[in-house]
């Protein structure tokens, strides 16, 4: 089985930045794509992007195109979120998961195709 842990959450002025950090431990296997979700209380929890696991290329939710940057570090079986020109509507919980199926080929951004799920971290964007 593996575990997942975020980190780097916190207050941050808009226009500023962030970097979010999901570490995988236990039973890790590069082979599986990884997301970023986020959601704010009351509301469903929202795709922000994935990293395939086979040439690292990565994909947004437009909301957030061009601003955040998803990358990945294998040898430390760690996925990065990269923040910048944050807004007031960014602020959420956000969660990392992982795909419940190996070598997955082509995207996924529904909810029900992650089966492993860190514990969220709060990002808060506020004056």
């Amino acid at each position: 089985q593996v575990q997942l842990v975020e980190s780097g959450g916190g207050l941050v002025q808009p226009g500023g930045s962030l970097r979010l950090s999901c570490t995988a431990s236990g039973r890790t296997d590069s082979r599986y794509i990884m997301a970023w979700f986020r959601q704010v209380p009351g509301q469903e929890r929202e795709f922000v992007g994935a990293i395939l696991w086979t040439n690292n290329e990565a994909y947004y939710t437009h909301s957030v195109k061009g601003r955040f940057t998803i990358s990945r570090d294998n040898t430390n079986n760690t996925m990065y979120l990269q923040m910048n020109s944050l807004k007031p509507e960014d602020t959420a919980i956000y969660y990392c998961a992982r795909d419940r199926t190996p070598q997955r080929r082509g995207l996924s951004g529904a909810i029900d195709d992650y089966d492993t799920w860190g514990q969220g971290t709060q990002v808060t964007v506020s004056s």
